[in-house]
């Protein structure tokens, strides 16, 4: 892989391929990245997962359905990170200050861009404060970017999760209530047909991440982790 923070694009087009389509990814798929990246699945795991998932599909006799979502491969995703675990093989995170293909420069214009965009998003008025606050930010760190000679990735990760718990935290206090019920429901509705195939703990995270996505979407607020670049 290029790097670590490729995740979600890594697993989008390795998926696409499997399924021999440009299939666009749904929520509920980007919300189920989003849970295997913050439980820490090696990103060679859902790889190794989403093949695993697909092998046997194509050896079942009768293929009445195509493969619809990344859910569908969640089963095998847990199972070759646990295999992996026990090799303990790839356990650990390549450390981001060394990742190579990370530039200053175009951090600093996605950061920069982020800022931008926050500025022009549709959520509850309530929320300008905020979101002028964490524009600020963004313009701040894509600043000091220009003045540094090595990145330290890992903590400017950190920083940017803050900034997104902020807008979180603001979005869900000032949404109406038809908007949060709303996205819950669909949550369940389509986390439904693979209910069987995830343990309960993941179907909790993975009900907060479809709200999460959902309610940002609806805001037209940008995702300000690197591995979203």
């Amino acid at each position: 892989m290029e790097n670590y923070f490729n995740y979600f694009t890594e697993i989008e087009e390795h998926y696409q391929r499997r399924r021999g389509t440009g299939l666009l990814l749904s929520t509920l798929d980007w919300a189920l990245i989003e849970t295997w990246k913050q439980a820490g699945i090696p990103l060679e795991a859902v790889l190794r997962g989403i093949d695993t998932a697909f092998d046997s599909y194509e050896r079942r006799p009768s293929k009445t359905k195509k493969i619809n979502s990344l859910a569908y491969c969640s089963q095998a995703v847990l199972s070759e990170a646990e295999d992996m675990k026990e090799a303990a093989v790839g356990t650990s995170r390549q450390d981001p200050k060394t990742v190579p293909g990370l530039e200053a420069e175009e951090i600093g214009r996605f950061l920069a861009g982020n800022a931008d965009k926050l500025l022009q998003a549709q959520a509850p008025q309530q929320m300008n404060s905020t979101l002028q606050e964490c524009a600020s930010s963004l313009d701040v760190l894509a600043d000091s970017l220009k003045q540094v000679s090595s990145l330290r990735l890992e903590e400017l990760e950190r920083h940017l999760t803050i900034l997104e718990e902020k807008l979180l935290a603001a979005l869900t206090m000032t949404s109406p209530e038809t908007t949060l019920l709303g996205a819950r429901a669909e949550a369940e509705r389509e986390i439904a047909p693979y209910r069987a195939k995830m343990p309960a703990a993941q179907i909790d995270q993975l009900v907060k991440q479809f709200v999460h996505k959902r309610l940002f979407e609806l805001a037209k607020i940008p995702r300000l982790s690197l591995f979203y670049m």
